[in-house]
Order: C-alpha cells, then structure tokens, then sequence
C-alpha cells in the first residue's frame, strides 16, 4: 500500500473542480453530476452532493400505469430516484466500474442491475425478460432508452464489447450480459449438456443467443452467483 502525508492524499484523490461537464468520471467508479435541473439514477447510488439537491423515490404514476405494472413484476431491483436541483452530485454502486455512453438518436438495452444513471431527456422503458422470470433467481428485466443524452452504465470490473454480425450469433450467459444494442432481441435456450459439463449452478443452463448486427456487453463476472472459490 502506497504512503501519503495526509495533504499528498488529498491532492491525488480531490475531486477536480475544473470538470463541468454533466457526466464526469471522477474516478472509474465514482460519477460525478454536475446538477442543473434533473438526473434519473438508481435508487441508492448516492454517495455525496453539496448544493441544493432534493431527492424523491419514483412517483407512483411518474411513468404511466404501463410501467409502473412492469415495475412491480420485475421488484425492488429497478427502483429509480430523481434528483433535482442544483449542485454536485455524486454517485455509485458498490464499486462497480463506470462506462458513460453519449446517445445520438441511439437506443441501449441495459440490465436492470447495471444502470446507474441517465439524462431526463433520453427515453426508457422497462422490458420483462419472461421466459427466464421463473428459470433465473430473482428474474430478468432490462431497460431500454434511446433518444439523447447521457447514460452511465456500470460493470464488475472491465467490460468487453462483442461484435454480432450477420450468421454469427454470440452467445452469453445471462448474468454476465451487461447491454446490448437497442434493436437486438435476444432468444433464450436451454443447454443440459453445457450444465452438465460444467457441474456449476442452477442458473449455467441458461444462455442468451444475439442474431443480427450489433454489440453485447459483457463483465467478467456473474450477476446474482456467490463463487465458493
């Protein structure tokens, strides 16, 4: 462990106060927003502000009947919180890394566990992964927003972007899928022999297939597995 004097420490891990930017990695995993009216981000992430910041749960009928049916099926997984305001705010999620992704008239699907934190101007709905609802603990729901803005996205650990292109579909496993294009639709199948194989837990059985043309994000971990090694 490196040794600092107590004024070395602060000089190398003060936030910079030059950023002003509305996303800005303070660090790899700490977001710092910049605050001029309004942000969504997940229920929970905030570690610190200053300014003058008020902080609300997601209304009942915030988003529609539509959604807030969906909300409810998917748990308390998906929860959102609005910050509004002026101010610095900063946030996280148990020490994941952070990826900031500026949308252009793009469109992301996120797991519902990896997003942190977007722009009120860019577009989301949540999609119920129902095949796998009663297969993987906990269930499946993703979030899909398009328009632009701003949009953090979290990992464990560094993410690695797998291209998918036309007859070559990629293949991952559910809790370590992190996003994906916007227009992609995944397939769900089922493999014994990969289970089998691999003698691991319940949820390995599980895969997701991607067809078409686009990316899949993935970290080097599994979501909602405990390692016994």
């Amino acid at each position: 462990m490196s040794e600092y004097s107590i004024q070395q420490f602060i000089e190398q891990t003060k936030q910079d106060e030059s950023e002003n930017d509305y996303f800005e990695l303070e660090t790899p995993r700490i977001l710092e927003v910049n605050l001029m009216d309004q942000v969504w981000a997940k229920a929970g992430s905030m570690i610190s502000y200053n300014g003058e910041i008020k902080f609300e749960r997601e209304g009942i009928l915030e988003h529609g009947v539509g959604r807030l049916f969906k909300k409810a099926m998917t748990g308390e997984g998906s929860a959102l919180m609005k910050a509004s305001g002026r101010g610095r705010l900063y946030l996280a999620d148990q020490g994941k890394k952070i990826t900031v992704f500026d949308l252009d008239g793009e469109s992301i699907t996120v797991n519902g566990n990896d997003l942190l934190a977007f722009e009120p101007s860019v577009e989301w709905d949540i999609k119920l992964m129902k095949k796998v609802a009663g297969m993987v603990s906990g269930g499946l729901f993703n979030v899909t927003l398009n328009g632009s803005g701003r949009v953090a996205v979290t990992s464990h650990y560094e993410p690695l972007t797998l291209l998918v292109k036309p007859g070559e579909s990629v293949i991952t496993d559910p809790h370590a899928t992190v996003a994906w294009s916007g227009h992609l639709e995944p397939e769900f199948r089922t493999d014994i022999s990969f289970k089998t194989l691999l003698g691991r837990g319940s949820g390995e059985s599980i895969q997701m297939e991607f067809k078409g043309e686009g990316f899949v994000i993935v970290q080097p971990f599994e979501e909602g597995h405990v390692s016994s090694e």
